[in-house]
């Protein structure tokens, strides 16, 4: 059923997916804005009758309202319950370290006259060192000046150790939070499905078979290890909740975790993204599963969606695109809809769309002889966006007629078995 996009009167199984705000208050405006599915009314999230929102994972971090992102995909949670789904990302779920970290137990390899120099001096290291956040203490700074709060060092200090507190506003957050949900033939995660750790949880010693009961198994073992995080239970001076630390990092000297779906990628080593290996689609399918949508990974300005005859993947992250713009995935019963903002290598900033209902062609597709990702139609006009990353994660982003590309030799952007 392919609801039109001005029809405010939606079934239940319509989703509005919108991930990787990272304290971007404007990403949500963005995404709110002219949305048949959620509005923004005097800072607060409204849902239309029968509605879902989901949000991907990463609310905090790289702009200056992570406090008030959090209170509004919290207060939604609370007056929506089952019809608000949050997914705990790597950014907030990273913050579990900080307590004790600030508490004196430092991270190892932290340097000795950063260590001497004080808690703020630690945490801005470890922001910048660790958890890919480099702008994260000034952010807060700035947020509690705008609050008209105290803004010294040890100030912005204390605020996390509020927001981390058993009750404090972020651990209630990641309380309501979930590691994945699935809705018809739709599974949704904060970084990837993969090989490595579709059907395997922390702890439990064999992989478990069906997509379903995996994502049950995966969602109590995270519930418990948030229990442990506000029960403050330490086991011969380890966290007791240390496995979900663990489980939503990088490997060590690595950029990728395949084996968890917060920290998993689905792109390759220049960042491109690509479709899992058709083992692990055929795996997926025979338990209905036909899409898969993330963010975590960054893949330019506006959502990748790729493409084979039958599955679809849906990247939604920008973040350290050229744009702020708040990307919105909206997902029905037979249909997904897409757009957001890019701004080309031409300088020319325009608008982004793509109807995945079926995939309208060769949106989905990569050009064989570049490795361009074809992400959708621009504007009104016969264009289409065209992406990739060269080296160094830079973002190519070109817009070509749909006539000159119609010859173009396209295949599936896909991973390789492993």
């Amino acid at each position: 059923m392919n609801i039109p996009s001005d029809d405010r009167s939606v079934a239940m199984s319509a989703i509005a997916y919108l991930t990787d705000v990272e304290g971007i208050w404007t990403k949500l405006e963005d995404f709110a804005r002219d949305n048949p599915l959620v509005s923004l009314q005097h800072g607060s999230l409204q849902l239309a009758p029968g509605a879902v929102l989901v949000f991907g994972g990463d609310a905090i971090d790289r702009g200056p309202a992570s406090r008030r992102v959090v209170a509004t995909l919290l207060d939604a949670k609370r007056r929506y319950g089952d019809r608000v789904v949050l997914l705990a990302g790597n950014r907030d779920l990273n913050k579990l370290r900080l307590v004790r970290e600030l508490a004196g137990r430092s991270p190892t390899r932290a340097p000795r006259e950063v260590v001497d120099a004080g808690r703020a001096a630690l945490l801005k290291w470890t922001f910048s060192n660790t958890m890919g956040a480099g702008k994260a203490f000034e952010m807060r700074r700035a947020e509690l000046v705008h609050d008209g709060a105290g803004s010294s060092d040890e100030d912005v200090v204390r605020s996390f150790e509020t927001d981390l507190a058993p009750d404090g506003p972020l651990t209630q957050y990641l309380s309501a939070c979930a590691l994945a949900f699935r809705s018809g033939s739709t599974l949704f995660v904060h970084g990837a499905v993969t090989p490595e750790n579709l059907g395997v949880v922390p702890g439990v010693a064999s992989r478990i078979a069906h997509p379903n009961d995996w994502i049950a198994e995966l969602n109590a073992f995270y519930e418990a290890q948030i229990r442990a995080y506000r029960d403050e239970r330490v086991e011969n001076g380890t966290p007791a909740w240390a496995p979900i630390v663990a489980y939503q990092a990088p490997a060590s000297g690595t950029r990728f975790n395949q084996a968890s779906v917060v920290y998993g990628r689905p792109a390759d080593a220049l960042g491109n993204p690509q479709l899992p290996p058709r083992a692990l689609v055929d795996q997926l399918q025979r338990a209905d599963i036909f899409r898969v949508v993330v963010g975590h990974t960054p893949s330019g300005d506006t959502p990748s969606v790729l493409c084979d005859d039958d599955f679809q993947l849906v990247i939604a992250d920008n973040s350290y695109g050229r744009t702020e713009f708040g990307s919105r995935v909206l997902i029905y019963e037979n249909a997904v809809e897409v757009s957001g903002e890019a701004l080309l290598d031409s300088g020319e900033r325009v608008k982004v769309r793509a109807n995945l209902s079926p995939p309208d062609f060769p949106v989905g597709l990569r050009d064989r002889a570049t490795g361009r990702l074809v992400k959708g139609h621009i504007g009104a006009d016969a264009r289409l966006l065209l992406f990739r990353f060269l080296e160094g994660f830079q973002p190519e982003q070109l817009a070509v007629s749909r006539d000159a590309y119609g010859s173009v030799d396209f295949s599936i952007p896909r991973a390789t078995e492993r």
